[in-house]
């Protein structure tokens, strides 16, 4: 016994002592391996950094900016062209008049310079001082044009025989324009003021809030009712294959469909379920499900609030989506080993005690994974609120505020920097949830 214990000692030693000779570095034909297959996942990295990280960047530059909807267009000079006078006269005198404008309301125009080329049989009378004329090709340029300033440039003319009795107008014949413009997508201009003003407003706090509830009780709820329908199905009878497939539906199916088809049930005036709960006299008028910000109900004796509208999104969220929760918890339950139940069962173990005790701590894993995906598309769910209220009775949250800022009030860079807000949420959460869930593995 003696002689083994440093034999072992010995060979334990030794493996201790190849371990890091093992680690100094590969072989030269395991690094060859190593380059190759890096060469050939190198245009896979840089597309999924570039369709993940341009779009972000893009984001971030754009809520530092003080820009409007009508500022993705570029500023430019704008020009409408006239012709006043009788053109089918010979000899007569007509004039071309250029009206210039600027497309921007914040931005002034620099170096403008227009071309234009007259009709054959057109001859020059009198030059705008702005124009220069070559032949029949006539160059205007323009130092400078303020914000709201419009000038007009007036070319006096005349037309032949030739010209007169066939006349072309100088109209048909679009003048080239180019000018310079500073755009605020593409300057230097940074601000703090779209930060500012969402974080100074009331409404911004309160829709936080109305998406913090959404978001945990749409994926809590999401995860306990496929746990219960997972648990519901993971027992062997007659037509469970069919009951799995009618679970999934609500996921696979559209989901413009759906939501019209709760808006259509829940309707406070033609809707199948209040004409129900009126029938049975449960209620006196329809329920405005989706309209109506609050409503009050009797509990044993006392009248307690609650938020309608939002609860019944939280209802479709959590319907629309237990059946992705409900098919992983299924595979997973499936997967553990039927002995664990048997011997649980001889133990005198009641059903709950099995759920609680052995079917918890295996499902922990897949819960967690579960919930951080859930929770992540919750917070980022724009469609069904849009579908459903449109944001309105209490229901806006995050993400229909960057549709509202971004385009419904023209304020890009406002929605911008709310889109930033809901990245900075999300990961900071991430952040927390990865530390805790190392914490509880280690």
């Amino acid at each position: 016994m003696a002689n083994q214990m440093p034999a072992e000692h010995g060979q334990a030693n030794q493996q201790k002592q190849a371990e890091p000779r093992r680690r100094k570095g590969l072989g030269p034909m395991a690094k060859k391996e190593a380059q190759l297959a890096f060469q050939m996942l190198l245009p896979t990295f840089a597309i999924v950094l570039a369709i993940v990280l341009i779009p972000l960047a893009a984001n971030f530059w754009i809520s530092f900016k003080p820009i409007k909807l009508a500022d993705l267009r570029p500023p430019a000079p704008v020009v409408s062209e006239r012709v006043r006078g009788d053109m089918g006269v010979a000899g007569e005198e007509f004039t071309v008049e250029y009206r210039l404008r600027g497309s921007s309301q914040s931005k002034p125009i620099k170096d403008i310079e227009l071309v234009d080329t007259l009709p054959p049989g057109v001859t020059l009378l009198a030059l705008d001082p702005a124009c220069t004329a070559n032949g029949n090709q006539i160059r205007c340029t323009l130092d400078l044009l303020e914000i709201g300033e419009r000038k007009t440039l007036v070319l006096s003319v005349t037309g032949d025989t030739t010209f007169s009795s066939n006349p072309v107008s100088p109209r048909d014949s679009k003048p080239d324009i180019s000018g310079f413009a500073e755009n605020v997508l593409t300057s230097n201009e940074f601000t703090l003021d779209n930060f500012r003003r969402i974080f100074s407003a009331t409404e911004f706090w309160n829709v936080l809030w109305v998406t913090m509830a959404y978001t945990i009780f749409g994926t809590i709820g999401a995860l306990l009712f496929g746990m219960f329908a997972a648990q519901l199905l993971n027992t062997a009878f007659v037509g469970r294959p069919i009951l799995r497939g009618l679970f999934l539906f609500p996921y696979v199916a559209p989901v413009i469909a759906v939501a019209f088809t709760w808006v259509v049930l829940l309707d406070p005036f033609s809707g199948t379920f209040n004409a129900i709960l009126v029938r049975m006299n449960l209620v006196e008028n329809g329920i405005n499900f989706f309209g109506q910000r609050m409503a009050e109900f009797n509990f044993f004796g006392t009248v307690v609030p609650f938020p309608l509208a939002l609860s019944s999104v939280i209802a479709f969220e959590i319907w629309r989506y237990f059946p992705l929760s409900f098919l992983f918890i299924l595979a997973r339950m499936q997967s553990i080993s039927s002995d664990m139940y048997e011997a649980a069962e001889v133990d005198g173990a009641t059903p709950m005690q099995q759920f609680w005790h052995i079917s918890l701590p295996q499902l922990a894993a897949i819960l967690s994974t579960l919930f951080l995906l859930r929770f992540i598309w919750t917070f980022n769910k724009f469609d069904d609120i849009f579908l459903l209220t449109g944001g309105a009775a209490g229901t806006r949250t995050l993400t229909v505020d960057v549709y509202e800022q971004a385009f419904a009030v023209s304020n890009l860079g406002a929605g911008a920097a709310v889109a930033v807000v809901i990245f900075m949420a999300l990961l900071l959460f991430a952040f927390f949830f990865f530390r805790f869930m190392n914490r509880e593995e280690s």
